[in-house]
């Protein structure tokens, strides 16, 4: 898992590289947390949660632009997260 993470301003952001399309994707959860400055993993989730249902309500189509990968929380509990496209080396 540690290959798995980058360290942005003392927190953790899970992340996957997806070799076949040779894309990031990142932690929405995570990248949540920093942004609010949240040390506590379920805050941030209900956080993204609340955003998300707002989201949606608004006809945004954010959310759908969103993968979503199974892989451990801070607790080692595998969870699944929304994982946006960030960057592709084809661009």
């Amino acid at each position: 898992m540690t290959d798995n993470l980058a360290l942005f301003e003392n927190y953790k952001i899970r992340r996957h590289y997806d070799e076949k399309s040779e894309t990031w994707y990142f932690s929405v959860i995570d990248i949540v947390a920093v942004l609010t400055q949240q040390t506590d993993f379920q805050t941030a989730r209900k956080y993204w949660n609340k955003l998300k249902e707002r989201l949606k309500a608004e006809g945004s189509e954010v959310v759908t632009n969103c993968h979503q990968l199974k892989l451990p929380a801070q607790d080692d509990k595998m969870t699944t997260s929304f994982f946006p496209t960030v960057f592709s080396s084809h661009s």
